[in-house]
């Protein structure tokens, strides 16, 4: 079976896209499941660059198309170079397929947020965001299969684009193996010196609440502030503070926040809350970085004292996936995909916009050791429940019934 792929987002600065798809061509790299390697041969197109780090396989072979633009690359290029190679199934990880392209046709919508809240969307004036709307209905519609992270986004598909639910397959995502902290993590000594060190870095004297991840409006970082402020303030002013944490791990009065994610809300809104909000407290309460790398993410997701990650709209939200499967008791929304992802083994708000909900899970989940041991222990359980071989066989399985119909 001849599989081809647009891989145009493994390129220079991967996305979410970029980085699902690298982790599917890992499995695949390896297939040591149920399919006889004889049987596959995969293409994968590039734009205009072949990243070294691509995973190095006799199952795949690599097509540079040499093109700049993205729309011409999708819409062209693409479109000429699979119809050209008589491909079984072009596989397109990105919402959309070349518009031309009259032969089977896989897509993964991994949300459809564009069609649902476009009020949340500042569109560039470029040719590709302006069609982005468009084509990803379009291909929806005459796309033989069309993969979803979860029940949530795959129920918004059928009710807005109107398509067979029988071609729909909900392929949950894993935690990029990157983040799988090693076994020394647990270790004092390890413990001590890489995540001091990390901590120093980013300025951080002692406990922590995290959060990591794009900053848009949606995700509610504005009422987080303000929550953590009150947080702060009554267990300043409180003539009864909070006790200690079991396990020796407290929640002293002065514990920080860090927010880790580039500002999308307009005019470095959040930036701007920060200051205002540790002028207010009278000292850097919340620290704020655009980037953190994955071996610093990892060491800071497992020392938090916990782990806030609120939004009204997520295909999947892996970021509270990621914090639960290395150690962190997390508090996120009950709606949209997120409870899907988190089951029972989070704390959940039910109105993002409120910040005294807000701060009431946030004192609960300080205040209460044995709650917070609780969610920890589920936490881990529930982050085994997903795993990028899994979706990498679902995926593939899917690609192959293709053939046979």
């Amino acid at each position: 079976m001849l599989i081809g792929i647009d891989a145009h987002n493994l390129e220079r600065e991967r996305t979410g896209v970029g980085r699902y798809l690298i982790n599917l061509l890992q499995e695949w790299s390896r297939l040591n499941f149920q399919f006889p390697i004889s049987n596959f041969q995969f293409i994968l197109y590039f734009k205009d660059e072949i990243p070294a780090d691509i995973s190095k396989s006799d199952l795949f072979k690599y097509k540079l198309l040499n093109v700049r633009s993205t729309a011409k690359f999708m819409n062209w290029d693409l479109w000429r170079a699979a119809k050209k190679d008589k491909l079984d199934i072009l596989f397109c990880p990105d919402y959309r397929a070349p518009i031309l392209y009259n032969g089977n046709v896989a897509v993964t919508l991994h949300d459809i947020s564009y069609e649902t809240h476009p009020e949340w969307f500042n569109w560039p004036s470029s040719v590709d965001k302006i069609l982005l709307k468009w084509a990803s209905k379009y291909t929806a519609k005459k796309a033989k299969l069309i993969f979803t992270p979860t029940e949530f986004v795959r129920n918004e598909i059928i009710e807005h684009y109107k398509v067979s639910a029988e071609k729909i397959v909900v392929t949950p995502l894993g935690v990029d193996p990157v983040l799988y902290r090693p076994e020394k993590f647990d270790s004092p000594i390890y413990k001590t010196s890489a995540t001091g060190e990390i901590k120093k870095k980013y300025g951080i004297k002692d406990k922590y609440i995290f959060y990591v991840g794009s900053i848009f409006s949606r995700r509610h970082l504005p009422e987080v502030i303000a929550a953590f402020e009150q947080l702060c303030q009554r267990d300043t002013n409180s003539p009864h503070p909070i006790p200690p944490l079991e396990k020796g791990r407290d929640i002293s009065t002065d514990y920080q926040f860090l927010i880790g994610g580039k500002d999308y809300t307009g005019g470095q809104s959040v930036n701007k809350i920060v200051k205002t909000t540790n002028a207010k407290l009278g000292r850097e309460a919340i620290l704020r970085v655009d980037f953190i790398a994955d071996n610093e993410l990892k060491l800071l997701y497992g020392a938090c004292a916990f782990f806030i990650w609120l939004s009204d709209y997520e295909g999947f939200g892996l970021p509270p996936l990621e914090a639960m499967s290395l150690g962190a008791p997390v508090i996120t929304t009950d709606g949209s995909s997120l409870r899907e992802v988190a089951g029972d083994a989070a704390l959940l708000i039910t109105d993002n916009s409120d910040a005294k909900e807000i701060y009431r899970a946030m004192h609960k989940i300080g205040r209460d050791g044995a709650l917070r041991e609780e969610l920890i222990e589920r936490g881990k359980e529930q982050a085994k429940k997903f795993s990028w071989k899994e979706c990498a066989e679902k995926t593939l399985g899917a690609l192959v019934s293709v053939k046979s119909k």
